[in-house]
């Protein structure tokens, strides 16, 4: 007979963790006497970071006995409490062998649902002390499981446990984790988690995520489900000489490069909105630079198109708009990352702003090539018509298409740019622009431009209803930071405290930051983190994959290595280290 030994709450709380300041709720105290459950949580109760834990269907977190006796043994402790690893509910019986997702269970006055295992995270390490536990849980087969509250009601240890709903598909706690996190994620299996019921919301999304990709016969490495934006893997590794052929003045402040192989074998032809990286060695003697910029041409196995803007203090772009020459040999990536077109027949809205432009008229080029019937917008927004790249061009793809529309918006147009020729209004584009073109909603919308032009075009989008799946972004630069729990750093990167490491150079592509590897850190990831790279992460044990990163150039090894390895030419920075000089997408 299963039962209830214990209840357990906690309120959110800050802890001082390796030179940060964490906010959790992992901490939890055994209660006496009845307790109400609520839907989102039991009286007394909290959860400091609600992105990854709390809601209706993960309201009430539960652990088992047997499973403490067995981490007794494993880890070789005898001072575990109730409540040891954030559990809500210490039980007896309901192993997470037996217990399946969409089992009901009456408890006290309350009724419950299983909704999913644990997520676990970093914080699980942190309150056992045991820095490598998220991925123990996992590799033991021991997570737990969340419930949610069908009927609100008191509780109280003692109370026996009994089994009032029979679940769907029968697949327990320990096959729907394994499934998501272990390596192999058969097809049968993915089409039978996806047809409970209860199952939650991010775990339906994980496993729609690894069926698509089993279906469209894509990357046999990786898991879709917990890195879906990693794109597909790229080409070739490290750099490929190529050739600099033509040289094009696109705007006062733009310069294209059009780059050919070396040799007879072709290029890989990119998707249109992916990106290379460029290694570019500025001066003799000195460290080459990393650079990343999007493709701005119809893809192409004979050529590849770069649009750089020179910035007034960037010495990349005022290196490829004075040095660089026909001729000249410069060593690019192969094309990677997720922005990218996605097939179909419904409207698409490219919206860009500045050099933004430049992986969204690649996606205009892809669909005039084809002279698609798709409902195409191009909308833009310069400050004048001497920085407007790419507009003859635009106009010209345009024209190909029987549904394209056209919008220019100049914030600040000089006395030579003509209204109703050169651009369509005066100021900035944003939502309500969009609502005043009558803009289709049910377009994809593809975004790219200065972070705050994403920032407030995502909000204003979301805010008129479009949903996440259909916006999407490319930011220049690091993206934003994942750090659950631990306010983001707002310092610009720079090379880390104390003296120079002496070991292999690891470069930083999107942050222009090469730092020599230091026996102080155990990580990529600790590295990034002490030059204050923006950074993303969750479990830093190589279980969630959050962490993934492109991996542009060069060999890790892993120290632990992650149970379900990342996608080819990519890296899990968590908990990898480099083997010779690397360039990591970072």
């Amino acid at each position: 007979m299963a039962r209830l030994l214990s209840v357990n709450v906690g309120l959110p709380r800050d802890i001082a963790w390796q030179g940060k300041t964490v906010h959790t709720a992992v901490w939890k105290t055994p209660v006496q006497g009845p307790r109400l459950v609520r839907k989102l949580n039991i009286d007394g109760d909290g959860q400091g970071d609600l992105a990854g834990h709390g809601g209706e269907h993960r309201a009430v977190l539960v652990y088992q006995m047997e499973s403490y006796r067995f981490w007794q043994n494993e880890l070789s402790r005898n001072d575990f409490t109730y409540g040891q690893f954030g559990e809500n509910f210490t039980v007896e019986g309901l192993p997470d062998r037996e217990v399946c997702i969409g089992d009901r269970y009456r408890i006290g006055s309350g009724l419950f649902e299983v909704t999913q295992p644990r997520v676990t995270c970093y914080r699980a390490g942190i309150r056992m002390n045991e820095p490598q536990m998220a991925a123990l849980l996992v590799a033991r087969g021991r997570p737990g499981f969340y419930l949610r509250v069908l009927e609100e009601g008191e509780v109280e240890a003692g109370d026996e446990i009994v089994k009032v709903g029979t679940a769907p598909e029968q697949m327990t706690v320990c096959e729907i984790d394994a499934l998501l996190y272990l390596p192999g994620h058969p097809r049968s299996q993915l089409e039978r988690a996806l047809r409970i019921p209860a199952l939650s919301a991010g775990w339906r999304a994980s496993f729609q995520a690894l069926l698509a990709q089993e279906q469209s016969g894509g990357a046999v490495t990786g898991n879709a489900g917990l890195a879906p934006l990693s794109g597909p893997p790229p080409a070739w590794a490290g750099f490929r000489p190529l050739r600099v052929s033509h040289k094009i003045r696109e705007s006062s402040t733009v310069m294209s490069l059009v780059l050919e192989p070396m040799d007879e074998r072709p290029l890989a032809v990119a998707l249109p909105g992916q990106f290379v990286v460029l290694r570019l060695t500025l001066a003799r003697d000195a460290p080459p630079v990393m650079r990343s910029y999007s493709l701005s041409s119809e893809p192409s196995d004979g050529c590849y198109r770069i649009s750089v803007k020179r910035e007034p203090r960037g010495a990349a772009g005022a290196y490829i708009d004075e040095k660089v020459q026909i001729g000249d040999v410069l060593e690019v990536s192969a094309p990677r990352g997720s922005f990218a077109l996605r097939q179909g027949e419904g409207p698409v809205v490219l919206l860009s702003a500045g050099v933004g432009a430049t992986p969204v008229i690649a996606m205009l080029h892809a669909l005039a090539a084809k002279a698609s019937a798709r409902e195409v917008w191009w909308l833009y927004g310069a400050r004048q018509g001497r920085e407007h790249p790419f507009a003859e061009e635009t106009r010209t793809l345009l024209k190909a298409m029987p549904r394209g529309h056209r919008h220019i918006r100049y914030s600040s147009p000089d006395s030579g740019d003509r209204l109703g020729v050169d651009f369509d209004a005066r100021g900035h584009l944003d939502v309500r622009v969009l609502r005043e073109l009558e803009v289709p909603r049910n377009a994809d919308f593809f975004i790219c431009g200065p972070s705050a032009f994403i920032g407030d075009l995502t909000a204003g989008l979301a805010d008129w209803g479009i949903t996440t799946d259909r916006i999407h972004t490319e930011l220049f630069g690091s993206g934003p930071s994942i750090t659950p729990g631990i306010a983001t750093s707002s310092h610009r990167p720079h090379q880390p405290p104390g003296p120079p490491g002496a070991g292999p150079l690891v470069s930083f592509a999107r942050s222009g930051l090469s730092v020599r590897w230091g026996s102080a850190f155990q990580s990529l990831l600790e590295l990034a983190e002490a030059c204050d790279i923006p950074t993303r992460w969750s479990c830093r044990s190589g279980i969630c994959h959050t962490c993934e990163t492109g991996l542009v150039a060069g060999t890790v090894t892993y120290r632990p290595y992650p149970i379900d390895p990342p996608v080819a030419g990519s890296v899990l920075v968590c908990c990898s280290q480099p083997q010779g000089d690397v360039v990591v997408d970072l």
